[in-house]
């Protein structure tokens, strides 16, 4: 079945957006999770803005991830070039197997991919043919401003054997109805080597994993 990866974590209150409880409760209810990575005075820390000394740091969380059974990918964005050595250590202190870091510059996807992390190209309707793909562990397909691709568009990956991480429409403002119905429809959601990103991990639970 499709896995749901919470973004910034599962999250009630705007303000609980990459937070420790955020991130908690996610995990509590088998939910993957999109967090932010950035670097404040050579510390990495979770933030998708601009960091400060009061963003959450990195180590809380890996903490939180290593003492946890983890059932769906962690989602790395990565929001700053030359974090690769940060990125690697909280991967290796976290326990991570099911992940993968994506969103990165083109000279900085090079060096993640050369070493051997799992790394996402990106589609969108910007970037149709993603850059790196045979590299590449998997497909992040976002939608800034519609729903753009085609069926053939997904089937093409799945041939190829590589995961895909669907971004939910919300994530840019627009309703996920219409997106989560054709998932359903094109039996998608059958797959586990696809994942959903949203706002909303426990309706795509309840819409994907329906019985009916």
């Amino acid at each position: 079945m499709i896995k749901i990866i919470a973004h910034r974590g599962f999250w009630i209150e705007r303000n609980e957006k990459n937070t420790i409880i955020a991130f908690t409760r996610a995990l509590d209810h088998g939910f993957g999770i999109e967090l932010d990575l950035r670097d404040c005075c050579g510390e990495l820390i979770i933030e998708h803005d601009l960091s400060d000394l009061n963003s959450l740091r990195a180590f809380e969380v890996s903490r939180l991830l290593s003492f946890n059974q983890v059932n769906s990918p962690i989602a790395l964005n990565i929001k700053s070039d030359g974090l690769i050595d940060l990125v690697h250590e909280f991967i290796t202190n976290s326990k991570l197997n099911d992940y993968f870091v994506f969103d990165m510059s083109i000279p900085d996807m090079r060096s993640y991919l050369n070493a051997g992390i799992n790394t996402f190209t990106r589609a969108s309707e910007h970037e149709i043919n993603p850059i790196f793909l045979s590299s590449s562990s998997g497909v992040w397909i976002d939608s800034f401003f519609k729903h753009w691709y085609d069926v053939s568009f997904i089937q093409n990956f799945i041939n190829l054997n590589m995961n895909i991480s669907i971004v939910s429409p919300e994530l840019h403002g627009r309703p996920h109805q219409e997106l989560w119905k054709w998932i359903k429809n094109n039996q998608f959601h059958e797959y586990s080597t696809i994942s959903i990103c949203t706002d909303f991990p426990l309706l795509a639970e309840k819409y994907f994993y329906a019985k009916n």
